[in-house]
């Protein structure tokens, strides 16, 4: 094969088949669903105070509508994580603009709801989607772009083995600002 030719295939292959279950201890990560709006909002309305001001979650039907909408493209896949036993919301964790061919990678962004941080359950949901996407999706490499003052994400990503790699001043505009952030990154074969 030559060197072109192995550069027009792709490196790997999105796996094919319904986004499923995915099944860690504590928690299970399933896609979103449009009969979740309710539960889900008044969630992150009751978040609020804990997301800010690294994020901002869907506070409205419509931006939960926007939230499907992205959920359903195939570059983005986004998991409800909810309690095994209970199936209360605990979080979401999405994997976004998957890119296939030879860099085979993802964004990867989470939150917990309000009443499930500090127990360790984003811990294992993120452990489980991670799997998912060096697993079933067959990809690469996982990026993690964390505002500096968010010591607990910082600490979550770090306890599941993601390497701080560098510095992106004024990356994303969150809340009408611009605001920096660290770039975390895993590789499948680290």
């Amino acid at each position: 094969m030559t060197t072109t030719a192995a550069h027009a295939q792709p490196a790997c292959k999105p796996v094919q088949g319904p986004r499923r279950t995915l099944p860690p201890t504590r928690v299970v990560l399933r896609a979103l669903r449009p009969d979740d709006a309710r539960t889900f909002l008044a969630a992150a309305r009751i978040s609020r105070a804990l997301h800010h001001p690294w994020l901002r979650a869907p506070q409205t039907p419509q931006q939960f509508r926007a939230l499907l909408a992205r959920a359903a493209q195939p570059d983005h896949y986004t998991h409800l994580v909810c309690l095994r036993d209970s199936g209360a919301a605990v979080g979401v964790i999405n994997l976004s603009k998957i890119v296939r061919g030879a860099l085979c990678s993802a964004y990867l962004s989470y939150y917990v709801f309000a009443g499930h941080e500090r127990q360790g359950l984003m811990r294992e949901a993120l452990h489980a989607a991670v799997r998912h996407a060096f697993g079933a999706l067959k990809l690469h490499r996982l990026e993690i772009n964390i505002q500096p003052g968010n010591v607990a994400s910082r600490a979550l990503v770090r306890a599941c083995g993601f390497t701080l790699e560098g510095f992106s001043p004024r990356y994303l505009k969150i809340g009408g600002r611009w605001r920096d952030h660290e770039r975390w990154a895993l590789l499948a074969d680290a």
